[in-house]
């Protein structure tokens, strides 16, 4: 099951994420779900 969250970041923070998605031509979507999962991945690597 598939859940949407809805984030607010600051200006600089968004553009960053627009950057990725341009240079790697994805959707910021995209870029947002790779950043939670390499996230997640970190903490749990942290345990």
């Amino acid at each position: 099951m598939k859940h949407r969250y809805s984030i607010t970041c600051e200006r600089e923070r968004a553009r960053r994420i627009e950057t990725l998605a341009r240079e790697y031509d994805l959707t910021t979507q995209e870029v947002l779900q790779q950043l939670i999962e390499v996230g997640l991945e970190e903490i749990e690597t942290d345990e």
